[in-house]
């Protein structure tokens, strides 16, 4: 099978197209026929490596995918060969991700697609819809699933609307009944978050944007998904409802944050970070199961109509797509492993 590989960390040449055997399911584990691979920025910052080496002698990437079960391990139930499915966190503390023509994961890894669900869909969840899940349901009050209802009556800010996660964030939330803010830097931006399902749209580089969502929020933001906490932690704490919370997920814009203390702990605020690797299994089959609630209501569509424009490579140029994730590229860029996708 064509495998895409590297032994070393750097830059995306390190990547590489080899022809590798094909590996069988162990007990507890399925094989899949992968249609899509997903490219977050964490499969490119675990490629450059920092200067590590890598945690296996040859490693292929992508935690994210879609595709058809091929073969299922012993002791496996709930899944049968032929099932489309959407994987997530396929390479975590394995060697094989997505970007490859077969993979073999646990079978918890592999969720069946609803009939009429895409794999272009499938392989755009995984990482942003499940931090998005996450994000949403750290609340001191709840709710720690979601559900259609379970978010009415709250506010939820969604910093960076027209990101991957943001994008599940806005569909999440729109989906569990809540009244989402989006943020974003440019028109082009605010017409995806719109299309995503956002209710409001405030430019964070106005000089008066916590007015503009302190007037849309009177009563403050009840959630807060953030992905830049060292730029808009002042900003949250500004616009926080009393006991809100602000989740999180990454370290865009800078490695420390400076936190208004008066604003925050007058307020009760709960600041939670996540990190899907580290959350726990609980967490993530409860995000799998809303997730997979969410499809068959067809809340979580991708495509630039709905706010996530697909940006795609085939699989020997997955170095360019890993390329453009981390130029920052606007949209989900996906891998068409299986050559049948567009």
């Amino acid at each position: 099978m064509r495998s895409i590989v590297y032994s070393r960390t750097g830059s995306p040449s390190v990547l590489s197209l080899e022809e590798r055997e094909l590996g069988d399911p162990g007990p507890g584990e399925v094989r899949v026929k992968v249609a899509v691979s997903g490219v977050n920025p964490t499969d490119w910052k675990a490629r450059a490596g920092g200067g590590a080496k890598p945690a296996f002698d040859e490693v292929v990437p992508n935690q994210d995918g879609a595709g058809v079960v091929d073969a299922v391990g012993e002791g496996v139930s709930g899944l049968a060969v032929g099932d489309h499915v959407w994987l997530y966190l396929a390479q975590h503390q394995r060697p094989t991700g997505t970007a490859q023509e077969y993979t073999v994961v646990p079978a918890h890894r592999a969720v069946k697609l609803p009939d009429g669900v895409g794999f272009d869909v499938g392989a755009s969840l995984g990482v942003p819809a499940m931090t998005a899940h996450r994000a949403l349901t750290v609340h001191e009050f709840g709710p720690a699933r979601l559900s259609p209802g379970s978010l009415d009556g709250r506010v939820v800010l969604v910093a960076g609307g027209a990101g991957a996660v943001g994008h599940a964030a806005i569909q999440l939330a729109v989906w569990a009944g809540a009244t989402v803010i989006a943020t974003i830097s440019s028109d082009e931006k605010a017409a995806l978050a719109r299309s995503a399902g956002a209710h409001h749209i405030v430019n964070y580089r106005d000089d008066d944007a916590a007015d503009q969502i302190a007037a849309l929020a009177p009563g403050g933001v009840d959630h807060i998904v953030e992905v830049s906490i060292a730029q808009n932690a002042g900003l949250d704490g500004q616009v926080v409802a009393n006991h809100g919370s602000i989740a999180y997920y990454a370290d865009n814009g800078g490695e420390e944050a400076t936190i208004p203390v008066r604003p925050t702990f007058a307020k009760n605020v709960r600041m939670q970070g996540l990190l899907l690797y580290t959350v726990g299994e609980a967490a993530l089959s409860a995000a799998v199961e809303d997730i997979t609630a969410a499809l068959h209501d067809g809340a979580l569509p991708v495509g630039e109509a709905a706010g996530l424009p697909l940006i795609w490579f085939p699989l020997d140029e997955t170095a360019n797509a890993h390329d453009a994730v981390e130029k920052g590229a606007v949209g989900k860029v996906l891998v068409d492993v299986s050559g049948e996708s567009d």
